[in-house]
């Protein structure tokens, strides 16, 4: 299936590793123009070349904290510069501390608030006007299954992602008479740094080695294992392409199964 992404341009924010890389390879895959930035210089330089390696497609990389408002205000103004607008625009950011309710302290709150809402938010506002003008655009953006299905000791992710699906919403709802639709899709167990990090807390909290935590966690999946970054990905590029054209304001999981909801 062609996809209609040939030359679109496409900002993939925290692309260096883990879901932000593999968006980033599957949108190049179907012919996009990449806008790519995290935080390490090196490891955004490699993934890179890599994707230049396997795609060939033109690519522009910053090193930035994507938090930050004026390193992104002129980020978007350069990537606007080379590639002439943006035409798609992948949020994702690293997931905030695990931890109860009552544990948090006042600056864990606040700069989950920072890290996890609100990048997704300044990101929309900044570059969605480029999508209006042009009358064509798509805003993806990753959160967790948490925002269907809390997950216990992740107060953090849970109420942060929940307010990017709300902010999402009414997004599409604004957008849509413009051709810019919003999307939200929530991985579940995938094989990131991210998981394995939350499996080693686990682990030591219940005794028992990485190993077992994680079989102990991919046994609630019906499909019987974690998935894969590629096969995320490839959900974002649809949900990126002229082919999911009357698709906005939903939020999809892609989680082998695990999510035990009806909605």
């Amino acid at each position: 299936m062609d996809l209609g992404l040939q030359d679109k341009v496409a900002v993939v924010l925290a692309s260096s590793k883990g879901l932000g890389l593999a968006a980033a390879r599957s949108l190049a895959a179907e012919g996009c123009r990449l806008a790519l930035c995290a935080r390490g210089a090196e490891a955004l330089a490699q993934a890179a070349r890599s994707i230049w390696e396997e795609a060939g497609r033109p690519i522009f990389a910053r090193s930035l904290d994507v938090e930050q408002r004026e390193p992104m205000r002129e980020f978007v103004k350069a990537v606007v510069k080379e590639f002439g607008t943006i035409h798609i625009l992948v949020t994702n950011c690293g997931g905030p501390p695990p931890g109860l309710s009552l544990e948090m302290s006042d600056e864990q709150w606040d700069a989950a608030v920072r890290s996890t809402l609100l990048v997704s938010v300044d990101w929309t506002r900044e570059i969605a006007p480029f999508m209006i003008r042009q009358r064509w655009g798509r805003i993806v953006h990753i959160a967790s299954t948490s925002v269907k299905q809390p997950i216990d000791g992740l107060v953090l992710s849970n109420t942060m992602r929940s307010g990017v699906v709300g902010f999402a919403k009414t997004c599409s709802r604004e957008f849509a008479p413009h051709g810019v639709l919003v999307n939200v899709v929530c991985p579940g167990l995938m094989d990131t740094d991210r998981l394995r990090a939350l499996a080693e807390v686990r682990s030591r909290n219940a005794g028992v080695s990485a190993e077992e935590m994680l079989r102990r966690m991919t046994a609630d999946i019906p499909l019987g294992r974690i998935g894969k970054t590629d096969e995320f990905a490839s959900v974002i590029a649809f949900l990126a392409s002229e082919r999911a054209s009357y698709l906005t304001g939903a939020t999809i999981q892609v989680d082998g199964g695990a999510f035990r909801g009806m909605m």
